[in-house]
C-alpha cells in the first residue's frame, strides 16, 4: 500500500470526524491485474491494469453518504467531497445510526503466496490448456483466460481501527467448444483461488480440468436430450455451488431478508422463518469467510468487522442470516463479517463470502446405487429466479441418466427444477465429497457491483423436475 494513500484515509476519516460526522470510515485500495486471452493457439490480447483510490463512507443526519476519488493528488481534493455531503446531510433530521458494536482492531495481514505468479507463466499455462482442448476430437474452440490481481486494502473508521490486507487472486476460465453434424456443445470450467500460481498448477489441477471439459464438450454431441420427468437427482458438487449461491446465500443476505435490496432478484423466500424448518435434517448450511485460499477467504470484511464461520441453517432449521453492523442492530446479534464492496468505488453491501452446503458422510457411488430411476446433474451453467429465490431453474453443462443404480446415457441441453421448500426438503443424503469452487462474477446491487467469492458443497441427493431445452 502506498504510504501516501493510506495517510490520506487517515486524515479524511479524523477531518469528517472532526466536522461533525456521526461515523466516518475509508477504504484505501491498490490493484494490479495482469491478464491474457488465448483463443485457438493464438494470444488475443495481453493486458495490465492498475487502480487506486479511496472510496469514503459517511453517517450524518441519520443518513449513509459515499462518495469515492480515483488516483487522488491532494487532501484538498478528497476534502471538497466530503464537505459537500456534510453540507447536504445537514438538511435532515439529526438521528442517529445504530450500529452493532465492533472491537478496535489495528492490524497488518499478508496472505500467503507459495509461487508469486508472472504472467509469462499463466500464458505457458494457457497454451499447455489450449493444446489439451484444441486436440481433441469435434473440438472447434478453445478459449483460456488466465489472470491474477495483486491487492492492497487498508481500511480506517472514526472507532479507531486500521486494518491493511494484502493478497493475491490467481484464476483461470476455460472453455471448450465442440461441434459435429449442426450440433455444437459448450463446456466451461473455472479454477482458482487466493494464493499465488500454486492455486492453478498443484497436482496439475488446469490441465486435468481442460481435459474434462475438452473430451465432455466432445462426447456431448452424441448425447441425447431428456424428456421432462420429475425424479430423483444427485448433483455434484460444482452444481451444488451455484444452486447454493443463488437459493440458500442471496436470500440468506440481511438486507435482502428486510426487503432492502430488492433489484435483481433481491427478496428472500424464508423472510420471518429464523428457528423454522426449511428443509430435511440431511440440510447444514454455512457461510465462511476462513476457508483458505478459497476467493471468499478474508480475516476482516469492509466495516472492520473479525470475520467467523456462520451456521445459517442446522438439520434443515433455519438458524441465522449474514449481516452487517446496522441489520445486526436489528436482529440483536453481531455481525457476520459480510459487508463488502466491489472495490473502493462503491458502498459496501452485505454479500456471501464462502457459502457453502455442509459435508455428509455419504460414499456418492452409495448414493448412486441406491437411485432406481434418476440423473446426475454436474457442473453449474445458468440459473433463473423469482424475487424472492422461491421457485428456482439451473442449467447445468451435462448430465447423465441413472437407471437401478447404474449410470448410463449422457444427456445434453438440461435444465433442473424446484420450488426451494419442496426441494430442500427432499434432500435424503450428502456426500463426503465437500468441495469449494471459485465463483468469479456474483452481481448484486443498483449500481452493480460484481464479487468474487467461494460457494460449494458435497453431491446431494433429492427431488427435482429434469428437461431438455433445445
Amino acid at each position: 500500500m502506498d504510504s501516501g494513500l493510506q495517510e490520506l484515509a487517515d486524515r479524511i476519516v479524523r477531518y469528517a470526524t472532526d466536522s461533525g460526522a456521526q461515523y466516518v470510515d475509508a477504504r484505501a485500495e491498490q490493484k494490479e491485474k495482469k491478464s491474457t486471452l488465448i483463443e485457438n493457439g493464438e494470444v488475443e490480447h495481453v493486458k495490465t491494469s492498475t487502480d487506486s483510490g479511496i472510496g469514503i463512507r459517511l453517517a450524518n443526519g441519520g443518513m449513509w453518504s459515499f462518495c469515492s476519488i480515483t488516483n487522488p493528488n491532494s487532501f484538498e481534493q478528497i476534502k471538497e467531497s466530503v464537505d459537500n455531503i456534510l453540507r447536504n446531510s445537514s438538511h435532515y433530521e439529526k438521528k442517529g445510526i445504530n450500529l452493532y458494536p465492533n472491537s478496535i482492531k489495528k492490524i497488518k495481514i499478508d496472505y500467503p503466496v507459495l509461487k508469486k505468479p508472472e504472467l509469462e507463466e499463466l500464458i505457458k499455462i494457457g497454451f499447455e490448456c489450449n493444446k489439451i482442448i484444441s486436440d481433441t476430437p469435434r473440438i472447434i474452440k478453445s478459449v483460456i483466460n488466465p489472470w491474477y490481481s495483486i491487492n492492497s486494502k487498508y481500511f480506517v473508521n472514526s472507532e479507531g481501527s486500521e486494518i491493511l490486507q494484502n493478497f493475491t487472486d490467481v484464476v483461470v476460465d476455460m472453455v471448450a467448444t465442440a461441434h459435429e453434424s449442426g450440433i455444437t456443445q459448450s463446456v466451461n470450467i473455472t479454477e482458482g483461488g487466493r494464493g499465488g500460481i500454486e492455486q492453478v498448477i498443484d497436482k496439475n489441477k488446469i490441465q486435468k480440468s481442460a481435459q474434462e471439459i475438452s473430451l465432455k464438450a466432445s462426447e456431448l454431441i452424441h448425447a441425447k436430450p431428456v424428456k421432462e420427468e420429475k425424479a430423483t437427482v444427485v448433483m455434484n458438487p460444482d452444481f451444488v455451488s451455484l444452486l447454493t449461491h443463488e437459493i440458500l446465500g442471496h436470500p440468506s443476505e440481511a438486507d435482502r431478508v428486510l426487503g432492502k435490496e430488492m433489484a435483481w432478484a433481491g427478496g428472500a423466500w424464508w423472510k420471518g422463518k429464523i428457528g423454522e424448518r426449511i428443509g430435511s435434517e440431511e440440510l447444514n448450511v454455512f457461510d465462511d469467510p476462513t476457508i483458505k485460499e478459497s476467493l471468499g477467504w478474508y480475516y476482516f470484511d469492509d466495516e472492520g468487522v473479525k470475520t467467523k464461520k456462520t451456521t445459517l441453517v442446522e438439520n434443515g432449521i433455519l438458524k441465522n442470516h449474514m449481516h452487517n453492523r446496522e441489520t445486526a442492530k436489528i436482529f440483536n446479534v453481531p455481525s457476520s463479517g459480510n459487508m463488502r464492496a466491489t472495490n473502493y468505488r462503491f458502498i459496501p453491501l452485505i454479500r456471501m463470502a464462502c457459502t457453502c452446503i455442509g459435508n455428509g458422510n455419504w460414499n456418492v457411488e452409495e448414493m448412486i446405487k441406491e437411485v432406481k430411476n434418476g440423473y446426475l446433474i454436474s457442473n453449474m451453467k445458468i440459473p433463473s429466479i423469482d424475487m424472492k429465490r422461491y421457485n428456482w431453474s439451473i442449467s447445468c453443462q451435462y448430465a447423465q441418466k441413472i437407471e437401478n443404480g447404474e449410470i448410463t446415457d449422457l444427456l445434453r441441453d438440461v435444465i433442473v427444477m424446484g420450488i426451494a421448500p419442496e426441494f430442500f426438503e427432499s434432500i435424503d443424503a450428502c456426500g463426503n465429497d465437500f468441495t469449494v469452487r471459485p465463483i468469479t462474477n456474483c452481481g448484486k446491487g443498483d449500481p452493480m457491483q460484481s464479487m468474487i467469492m467461494g460457494n460449494g458443497g458435497p453431491s446431494i441427493r433429492g427431488t427435482a423436475t429434469v428437461k431438455s431445452v433445445i
